[in-house]
């Protein structure tokens, strides 16, 4: 970019008076006509990914591209203040980590100088608007585009066709610049034609609940499949003709978990439909695709019925079920037992349907998990078989975040607080942010970052007011759980701590009790009635608490509504405490316990996911752990536990959960917090009673708050645990995360480019 001219043409823009939506147009169209596409070298990796949770990305993008500084002062001497693009909402096509690890790996593909390109679907609505009425969850369309969309450039010229059994649909694709190093693509695919055409964009996630569901989301998946494939096949003809031999050469493909693995019985297709031998065909496939695993539960392992696949790409049922002899073939020769072929099989006959994680092992050259702990399970439990007979398939890459959004961004005044004692550096390269270790005592550090903290909750509190009219006054211990509303996630068990820290401060158990804050942000799926329940359970809840004056302020919380990335700004920057409390095996990771450990957040946390490797990283010294580890939580599903004992022998715990049926709280004659409690003491007719053990690790959650809480009174050393944090955070740079799949995977190099 020459940003010379940039700033010169914006001097002259005519603004003055335009409204948020027409700021964010004409600032954003003047600085797309100043990018430059970088050219693809001959060897690229593609990222197919359902979700992108980009988030907003006007800020991001004049900070990658070195004007942002620039374009406030200059607009400011205009009259016009950019604050006023909070207006503009997310872009929100993803629903959590899967989709917001995706943006921040194309953050990083571009700033560190890979080729790195991703293929999406650019879906018309986003996951849905969040709002609650009377304290349930309420859903409405997340029209994103409303505002506009001057960061995308629509390629009209380069659209595809894509054919089902029943209907054929065209992929527009639309390109949007990721700036750094080099100007990749993300490509956007939308669908359209036929109105059942254009429903396979039109939203991300559909209810699967149906048949008419599940065919949607089936068809979404191969739609964003074979638009990928077909343009990788475009680009690579346009070189070579009908000579495929180097196109493993060229091209690297990375699944980002299993909704794109259609792409691998399509590109099969698509060279045996050139005249490409079906083995040569599938040795070019494992040559190209690698996969990540994002979870180990059973739910999230997409199987497709057989019939719905004959019924709508019969082509690719017909390749799978080819697939699935040679593997079983394969597997025999290479000593499986008939045990292990059946759990390994792409295709099971006892329930008539299609693995797409065994499909994404069987074809990749390498499978990552996305922790240390998540990657273990993975090669010993999930996919044992294939790690017992192929062990040099599996690698660990644990996951990453964006620093330049997640600190640089999110928190100006804690970066330029770090730019002040170690320089900038660390901008570029995050691990240089252990230089700060030294200044970790430092009195007068301590007492920068704690006013960097107390601004950014006032910042926080005030966006709170704004966008949920609840106020917040004095000084907070401020507790954070927000990400995607789960079981296993524990916003439940969460709950009820809250519930009893509410009784216990009401008895004046907790003398000297530091007033505290929780903020909990999440969406539950639609169709997730316990989740929401859940949700509707946590509101009754901080109903009671923020409505009783006799705490005086010393217990408050707040469900903040449509969390996205926007919000997730904000809260990392201003919080104390990241609660990370899954039930340990399940998490597969995490990155939200990234982005507040490199705000300085302490975590509160089981050993799970990627807690391990911050803990490791900062010293559990400087954080508070608690609960059963992976080992004790599988003993206990074996047999043994039994969480109505447990609540038989802690009445305090059991007047809590007796709040699900006791009428304390209402759930509006649903019945929902009924269903809760059975759940949790008789089970249901899939699990178990507690099938998360909450009741298991409850007593220890409930003493770490505290311990959180009794630390906080000390401020100097409660500071240090928080500036530890921030200086052992380098490690969990997307940079780093990137670099490690670019050496050890897709063997592609960075290349700076300096057009902008």
């Amino acid at each position: 970019m020459d940003k010379k001219l940039f700033l010169q043409q914006l001097e002259a823009l005519p603004i003055e008076g335009l409204d948020a939506a027409g700021l964010y147009r004409e600032i954003s169209a003047l600085a797309v006509k100043h990018i430059a596409f970088s050219e693809k070298p001959k060897r690229c990796a593609h990222y197919l990914s359902i979700e992108f949770l980009i988030g907003r990305v006007f800020f991001n993008n004049l900070l990658e591209l070195g004007v942002l500084r620039e374009v406030k002062t200059l607009l400011r001497k205009k009259g016009v203040d950019l604050a006023r693009l909070e207006e503009i909402e997310d872009a929100a096509l993803g629903n959590g980590g899967l989709g917001r690890l995706a943006a921040c790996y194309m953050d990083s593909g571009a700033a560190c100088g890979f080729p790195l390109y991703g293929y999406g679907i650019r879906y018309r609505y986003g996951l849905f608007r969040q709002t609650f009425e009377d304290g349930f969850q309420r859903e409405a369309p997340d029209d994103w585009q409303r505002f506009g969309d001057p960061w995308s450039i629509r390629r009209e010229d380069e659209a595809q066709t894509i054919r089902f059994a029943d209907m054929t649909v065209t992929a527009v694709p639309y390109d949007m610049p990721l700036i750094g190093k080099r100007v990749n693509t993300l490509r956007l695919y939308q669908a359209e034609g036929s109105a059942a055409a254009e429903a396979i964009s039109g939203v991300l996630y559909p209810d699967d609940s149906t048949e008419e569901g599940r065919l949607l989301r089936i068809r979404q998946e191969y739609f964003l499949s074979a638009a990928a494939i077909g343009d990788m096949v475009r680009a690579y003809e346009a070189r070579h003709g009908q000579d495929y031999r180097q196109f493993a050469k060229e091209n690297t493909v990375q699944l980002n978990d299993t909704h794109p693995v259609f792409a691998i019985p399509e590109l099969i297709r698509v060279l045996m439909e050139r005249g490409v031998a079906y083995r040569a065909a599938l040795k070019t496939a494992q040559a190209v695709f690698h996969y990540t695993n994002h979870t180990i539960l059973p739910e999230a392992l997409e199987c497709w019925e057989k019939r719905l696949l004959q019924k709508i790409l019969p082509s690719i049922a017909e390749i799978l079920l080819k697939m699935n002899a040679t593997q079983r073939q394969r597997h025999r020769k290479e000593g499986y037992t008939e045990a292990e072929i059946e759990a390994a099989g792409i295709y099971s006959r006892a329930r008539d349907a299609f693995s797409m994680a065994n499909t994404a092992v069987f074809s990749s050259g390498i499978v990552n998990g996305v922790a240390k702990l998540h990657s273990e399970i993975i090669r010993r439990d999930l996919f044992a078989a294939e790690a017992a007979h192929h062990p040099e398939k599996f690698f660990n890459v644990t996951n990453g975040i964006a620093q330049r959004r997640w600190l640089e961004l999110a928190n100006s005044e804690l970066a330029e607080l770090i730019d002040h004692k170690i320089g900038r550096a660390w901008r570029a390269s995050p691990a240089a942010l252990c230089e700060l270790k030294p200044f970790v005592q430092d009195g007068e550090t301590a007492a920068a970052f704690d006013a960097v903290k107390q601004k950014k909750k006032a910042q926080l509190f005030d966006y709170i007011v704004r966008t949920e009219g609840v106020r917040f006054t004095g000084e907070k211990l401020v507790y954070a759980q927000v990400k995607r509303l789960h079981e296993y996630k524990r916003q439940l068990m969460t709950a009820f701590a809250l519930l009893r820290l509410y009784y216990d401060l009401k008895e004046g158990k907790l003398p000297d009790f530091a007033p505290s804050l929780f903020v909990f942000g999440a969406k539950a799926a639609p169709g997730y009635a316990r989740a929401k329940a859940i949700i509707k359970y946590i509101n009754e809840i901080l109903k009671t608490i923020n409505r009783d004056v006799s705490l005086g302020g010393a217990l408050q919380g707040v469900f903040v509504t449509e969390y996205n990335v926007t919000y997730a700004e904000k809260i990392v920057a201003a919080a104390d405490v990241s609660l990370q409390v899954s039930t340990a095996g399940l998490e597969a990771s995490g990155t939200g316990n990234m982005k507040f450990m490199m705000n300085g957040a302490v975590t509160l946390g089981t050993m799970d996911g990627a807690n391990i490797e911050i803990v490791e990283q900062a010293g559990m010294e400087n954080n508070y752990i608690f609960g059963a580890r992976v080992e004790e939580i599988e003993a206990l599903r074996k047999g043994g536990y039994d969480p109505n004992a447990f609540l038989q022998a802690n009445p305090a715990w059991k007047r809590v959960v007796e709040t699900l049926r006791d009428g304390t709280f209402s759930d509006g004659g649903t019945g929902c917090f009924q269903e809760l409690y059975t759940s949790l003491t008789a089970g249901a007719s899939w699990h178990k009673p507690d099938h998360y053990f909450i009741f298991r690790d409850i007593e220890e959650y409930y003493q770490a708050i505290l311990r959180v809480n009794r630390d906080f009174c000390d401020r100097a050393r409660f500071t240090q645990k928080q500036l530890a944090c921030v200086a052992a955070s380098g490690f969990f740079s997307s940079d780093r995360s990137v670099s490690e799949y670019a050496e050890h995977i897709w063997h592609i190099r960075p290349k700076a480019d300096k057009r902008k």
